[in-house]
């Protein structure tokens, strides 16, 4: 199993873990790997050396605190999923359902057009785009 370090073009670093170089090769032309933060499939190897655990060392890989960040943007992710109900391409009709109280007020989720949220956000409707990486979009465990 290889452990490569990785970076999107948005500078969100994570491993990956493949069966061989090649596999990532492979993975990587088919755009099968992508960042777990944005869900960018431009993905580009970093150089990385052997890991050794010498007391006082460092991590040099990502700054300080940022895999952190990452973790807790994951987890705030995932309970906007849990929290939200997806009504996937219908978001702007019942955004607007909901705002002229035609429909029971809850918290929503979905697709829109950049053009239709601008109508939204016009007609006093708060709206906020919320890019969630493929691998969140599947079912929770």
């Amino acid at each position: 199993m290889k452990v490569l370090d990785l970076q999107c073009p948005h500078g969100h670093r994570f491993e990956g873990w493949f069966a061989s170089a090649d596999d990532f090769e492979s993975q990587q032309s088919r755009k099968l790997v992508e960042c777990p933060i944005c869900g960018a499939h431009e993905v580009s190897r970093l150089p990385s050396a052997p890991r050794l655990n010498l007391s006082g060392a460092t991590d040099s890989k990502a700054p300080a605190g940022m895999e952190q960040m990452q973790a807790h943007m994951i987890r705030a992710l995932r309970e906007v999923l849990e929290k939200t109900e997806n009504v996937g391409d219908r978001f702007a009709e019942e955004a607007r359902r909901i705002h002229y109280n035609e429909a029971p007020a809850r918290s929503i989720r979905g697709v829109t057009t950049p053009e239709d949220a601008r109508a939204l956000v016009e007609e006093g409707i708060e709206v906020m785009p919320l890019p969630v990486p493929a691998a969140l979009k599947e079912p929770l465990q």
